[in-house]
């Protein structure tokens, strides 16, 4: 795993491999949650379910594993004091929208599928899935933002060690 921070990686930028993949599994994930709303909309309810759930899963998996490490090692130890800068300033947008993203699409998935405790429950499930998926979308393109601050518009990319 270590090997893959410092391999090069395949977009034509400074970016490693894994920030490559981080950004083409993230679109993938956007995709699949695109094509399961469009779903909901056909009625096909049972489908969509499949979908979302297996996206949010594939999104937890993701920023757990190649997010939440980079926002430790680069970012966190800047912030306060550097949030001016745009290299810190879209890290730390894409962290909350992403964040808040990931707990409420979470909190969804687990309802969705019966596994919420009642007092936690909702009924009317539209709001609920589309501030979801409007999060979700949001924290994609400020992602991408990101992608390109940190690996394209950055002269001194991040590296580890």
């Amino acid at each position: 795993m270590v090997d893959l921070f410092h391999r090069p990686g395949f977009l034509g930028t400074s970016a490693n491999f894994l920030a490559d993949m981080t950004l083409i599994l993230s679109l993938v994930v956007a995709t699949a949650l695109t094509i399961g709303f469009l779903l909901a909309r056909r009625g096909d309810y049972r489908s969509h379910r499949i979908v979302q759930t297996a996206s949010a899963g594939t999104n937890l998996v993701l920023v757990l594993w190649l997010m939440i490490l980079p926002f430790r090692d680069f970012i966190a130890p800047g912030l306060p004091e550097r949030l001016g800068e745009r290299f810190y300033a879209v890290t730390t947008l894409h962290a909350l929208v992403g964040s808040c993203a990931l707990v409420f699409g979470v909190y969804v998935v687990l309802r969705a599928n019966g596994l919420m405790p009642k007092p936690l429950r909702f009924r009317n499930y539209k709001p609920f899935m589309r501030l979801s998926y409007a999060l979700y979308i949001a924290a994609t393109l400020i992602g991408i933002a990101v992608y390109l601050t940190w690996f394209v518009w950055n002269p001194n990319p991040p590296t580890f060690s």
